[in-house]
């Protein structure tokens, strides 16, 4: 395939691995759809009173430690937005009630983007924040389909696959 037919996507500490795949090669994707996505590790992990982070300490490491600290900042995703890149098209979607990752994360993400990326030639940067939702998105199925045929309609969009754009094609 070429990058202008790639997609990516990843939810929580996958977005994790979107938001730092998207800053070291930018260039390979045409859409990447982050989703609760972990993207702010140093000042997460740092701050002990989060559910979650001490425990997981011994996994990730401790900011608190030097080498640790420097080895997150090095893939951080909020930490390493290049300056004039051609970023790929993002969706980036967070739920106000996630207690895992707070809703905060992926708009500073989105904030730094648009800030930072070349607007000329890169994607759409949207966020969309579920405002009833927390990290496990919708339990109601109806919802969950819902929110589903919106990343897929963003994706489909953005890769120029809409139904208007496939029948100009044939």
């Amino acid at each position: 395939t070429t990058p202008s037919q790639l997609s990516c996507e990843g939810r929580s500490a996958g977005g994790l691995l979107i938001g730092a795949v998207i800053n070291q090669a930018p260039e390979l994707f045409k859409v990447a759809i982050l989703g609760v996505p972990f993207l702010d590790v140093v000042c997460t992990m740092i701050d002990s009173t989060i559910p979650l982070t001490c425990t997981e300490w011994e996994e990730w490491g401790n900011p608190n430690e030097g080498k640790f600290f420097d080895y997150m900042m090095e893939y951080s995703p909020i930490n390493n937005v290049k300056t004039d890149a051609k970023y790929p098209s993002c969706l980036v979607t967070g739920g106000l009630h996630d207690p895992r990752v707070q809703y905060w994360e992926p708009a500073k993400f989105v904030a730094e983007l648009r800030h930072n990326h070349n607007v000329e030639t890169s994607g759409q940067v949207c966020l969309k924040i579920d405002m009833t939702a927390g990290h496990f998105s919708a339990s109601d199925r109806y919802k969950y389909l819902k929110e589903l045929a919106f990343d897929y309609a963003f994706l489909l969009h953005q890769l120029n696959l809409s139904e208007k754009n496939l029948n100009e094609m044939k």
